[in-house]
């Protein structure tokens, strides 16, 4: 049977449809309605686990309007007959994604928000007789339609089309509301004193979320997803069977993201069963609740690539789907210090933290620990054990992909802080071969800068040539000279003199001078030198690297 998956495909009959692959998830309809009594429902996870794809299976499976037997047949809901004859295309569905309403000011959001209910409202006009309905409701949906809506007809937007659905069908609506957070989230990274961005943003949703939320006798049950549970501002406050599951509940953990028995069995389906071991490496690792579980974005991104080029390495697929503010915004705070709890997680250590899953925009970066919670709860991190329950937990970075991420962006940083007045020092000190002064400053960059890759000889050569690479020097690194590859070669061609560093990791602080005069012959035994045609002065240094520690010494 021909084996096919879709990337980006989040409209589930469209999926079911083209016959592509599709990680069965429905047996979550049977346990939210048939084990639960919540009114409202809110699942909160990063970007890129599913959501929206999960939204749309509901709403396929409870529409009124749709016959959606055949899109759920020999899925797990299907083995609950009864429960499907009772629900199945039973019930008035609305439907409505937040996740594109983000512009750079509130004007240009608000705009998009009447946009996305605009196009609610002709995708309504097309299947519902709005004759049958209220005059006034009638009304308030054609200006709703031509985005022409007051800001009260915004505000009770979904509470008017739940209305309208009830007179029409004689049912209550079952409504979905996807990435409700998402308009708060921009708003809040844009947000000034004057232009007062974030508190107009959530005078909109709180109002929207509260007139269909709130005492809707019109409401038979509702499901929320975004990344966060927004608490202080009450957008769910004294709502009735309210139940929130963040990253942290161990109910309905395993159906957002994929099983490690879900990736192999696709793998198998794929034909690429050999590269389960790397894909676990690279997107495995996040823990939710008591679930082990893969990126589903990723998983899938990968096995198309495998599909097409069968030795295809992993590469990193997450990072453009998020924005990497959050990490600059944490290392760049000068109220406390996390570059040695930066450095154990990069280094594939634990941290432990005391974390919150209620958490509010505009107080997102008023404390270290909330800051902690922001990045779990966008998946730059995640539990370190399944086992641990309650406010204080151990965090690690959950993979390769995440790590980095954080090497791109955290160790970039600290590297870019590097003053050019500072490499110019050290520049100075190296072409006056003055071997202690220069190993004075490299130590001092060390102690302020994040090291990974545990000490690894690859960071301390990626380190080197980090601090010269883009300030106006030209520098090779690992290039082909003489019979093998200088770690650093720095050349000043205007002067006709160049620069070439071997560096070595030392085991411990005692073999830092031996491993400075090897690294000096392996420079004179692979003849680094002789490659540089033309250069009247080559000045050559061994390193010795110990942890933070470092010795120059001159040949």
């Amino acid at each position: 049977m021909s084996f096919t998956v879709s990337v980006g495909e989040t409209d589930f009959a469209a999926l079911r449809k083209e016959n592509a692959y599709y990680v069965d998830k429905t047996e979550i309809i049977y346990e939210l309605v048939h084990d639960t009594n919540n009114k409202v429902t809110l699942f909160t996870r990063p970007r890129r686990f599913g959501k929206t794809l999960m939204m749309s299976m509901m709403e396929n499976f409870f529409n009124i309007r749709k016959d959606s037997k055949s899109l759920f047949d020999n899925l797990d809901i299907s083995k609950h007959k009864t429960f499907c004859k009772e629900w199945m295309n039973q019930y008035p569905v609305l439907f409505i994604s937040f996740k594109d309403v983000e512009a750079e000011d509130f004007n240009g959001a608000y705009d998009m928000l009447k946009t996305r209910l605009a196009e609610v409202c002709k995708d309504f006009s097309s299947k519902l007789d709005v004759d049958k309905v209220d005059d006034d409701d009638k009304k308030a949906f054609l200006r709703l339609k031509s985005e022409s809506g007051r800001d009260s007809d915004v505000k009770n937007s979904i509470k008017t089309m739940m209305r309208m659905l009830y007179t029409v069908y004689g049912k209550q609506v079952v409504l979905l509301i996807d990435e409700y957070d998402v308009p708060l989230a921009k708003a809040s990274e844009k947000d000034t004193a004057k232009n007062q961005y974030y508190s107009k943003m959530l005078d909109v949703i709180k109002g929207i979320m509260s007139t269909s939320l709130k005492d809707n006798e019109f409401l038979k049950f509702a499901v929320v997803t975004g990344c966060l549970r927004i608490a202080k501002e009450s957008i769910f406050t004294g709502t009735n069977n309210f139940a929130s599951f963040s990253v942290l509940d161990e109910r309905f953990s395993r159906y957002f993201g994929f099983l490690e028995k879900e990736v192999e069995t696709m793998l198998a389906a794929a034909d690429r069963s050999e590269a389960a071991a790397e894909i676990k490496d690279w997107y495995d690792g996040y823990i939710f609740g008591n679930s082990y579980v893969y990126c589903p974005w990723d998983v899938i991104n990968h096995i198309s690539l495998l599909r097409y080029k069968r030795t295809a390495r992993p590469k990193n697929y997450w990072k453009n789907t998020s924005h990497n503010g959050i990490l600059l915004t944490f290392v760049k705070r000068t109220d406390f210090d996390v570059s040695d709890k930066f450095e154990a997680l990069l280094n594939g250590g634990t941290i432990i933290q005391t974390i919150s899953d209620g958490l509010t925009y505009d107080t997102l970066h008023s404390t270290e620990d909330n800051l902690w919670s922001v990045l779990l709860m966008t998946g730059y991190i995640t539990k370190a054990d399944a086992g641990e329950d309650g406010e204080t937990v151990s965090l690690k970075i959950p993979n390769r992909e995440i790590s980095s991420i954080f090497e791109d962006t955290v160790v970039r940083f600290f590297t870019d802080k590097i003053s050019n007045d500072t490499v110019k020092e050290l520049l100075d000190t190296l072409w006056e071969k003055d071997e202690d002064r220069a190993t004075e400053i490299i130590s001092g960059l060390l102690w302020d800068t994040i090291s990974y890759n545990d000490y690894h000889e690859d960071y301390y050569h990626a380190f080197l040539a980090g601090v010269f690479v883009g300030r106006g020097y030209s520098v090779d690194s690992n290039k082909e000279k003489g019979l093998g590859r200088p770690d650093i070669l720095l050349k000043d061609r205007k002067n006709r003199r160049a620069i070439i560093i071997e560096a070595k990791k030392s085991d411990k602080e005692s073999d830092m001078d031996k491993d400075c005069n090897e690294a000096i012959q392996q420079i004179v035994k692979e003849k680094y030198a002789e490659g540089l045609k033309g250069y009247e002065e080559i000045i050559c240094y061994g390193a010795a690297f110990f942890q933070k520690q470092v010795k120059l010494k001159l040949k």
